[in-house]
């Protein structure tokens, strides 16, 4: 009498989160900020994509120690925060964070405060900075414009970096890009005498508007002789996404601005 064939068992599920309860207990938050500000127009549209179990262990371990949730309320000291008095660059909007590790780890004595809402993004780089042991990376989520407006005192960043950021190609999107002239004011009001912006796009008619704004606002001057766009810089590497752009033809511009002159302080509305 032969044995009947045994059926694989599916696996056990695994625990269902409770509907509302937080995807990450330990990390970060699904709305930092929540309703206490007023709507305004973003500059950001949040991408919704599968962490994989690597991003999500790194969200789960690595967030209480480096992230930060931009809620609007909590004023935070830098120094405390990175654990050292060494100066403090914003980066908004780092994708999957390969060339913030990349410039972190070149540049030890720099801190990176690096903001996006991708969580995807958010666990890739807790990852990298764990495993290639870079303390000097804390990961910021939420929307860069509370971070600045309501949660960093003046002169308080060294630089500012805006790499890639979304274009908005179609004309009546425009008032959503990020760098335009009132944006600029209040970069200005945080960032000290002679910080460095550095900004970098593949869409020209975007590299047109950053320049022309850049240009024309007091608290900044062009770092270069001519008044137009610059090399990359060494230090900003070339990413993968870049790379992909120029096999297509896509012209990269950088624009390298330095902070000169204190302006007015920013009003709540802006």
């Amino acid at each position: 009498m032969s044995e009947a064939p045994i059926t694989p068992q599916p696996p056990a599920p695994g625990p269902v989160r409770p509907k509302g309860a937080p995807r990450f207990p330990d990390g970060p938050q699904p709305d930092p900020a929540g309703s206490h500000f007023e709507r305004r127009i973003r500059s950001f549209q949040p991408r919704r994509s599968r962490v994989t179990t690597g991003q999500a262990d790194a969200l789960q371990r690595l967030w209480p120690k480096w992230g930060l949730d931009i809620d609007g309320h909590k004023i935070p000291d830098l120094a405390e925060l990175f654990g050292n008095d060494n100066p403090v660059v914003l980066e908004i909007g780092f994708g999957m964070g390969e060339a913030t590790a990349q410039m972190a780890a070149a540049d030890p004595g720099t801190n990176i405060l690096a903001v996006d809402v991708h969580t995807p993004g958010q666990g890739n780089l807790l990852s990298l900075a764990d495993r290639n042991s870079l303390p000097n990376i804390r990961v910021g989520n939420g929307d860069a414009i509370i971070l600045l407006r309501e949660m960093l005192s003046p002169d308080s960043l060294d630089g500012l970096r805006v790499y890639f950021p979304d274009p908005w190609p179609k004309k009546r999107h425009h008032k959503r890009r990020l760098i335009q002239p009132e944006f600029l004011t209040l970069a200005a009001a945080r960032l000290a005498p002679d910080a460095l912006v550095h900004c970098a796009t593949d869409w020209e008619p975007y590299a047109e508007q950053m320049l022309e704004v850049l240009t024309a606002h007091p608290g900044f001057r062009n770092t270069q002789p001519d008044g137009g766009f610059a090399p990359r810089p060494a230090f900003r590497p070339l990413t993968r996404f870049e790379g992909q752009g120029l096999d297509k033809g896509h012209v990269v511009n950088d624009l390298l601005f330095r902070r000169v002159q204190h302006t007015a302080e920013p009003s709540t509305g802006a």
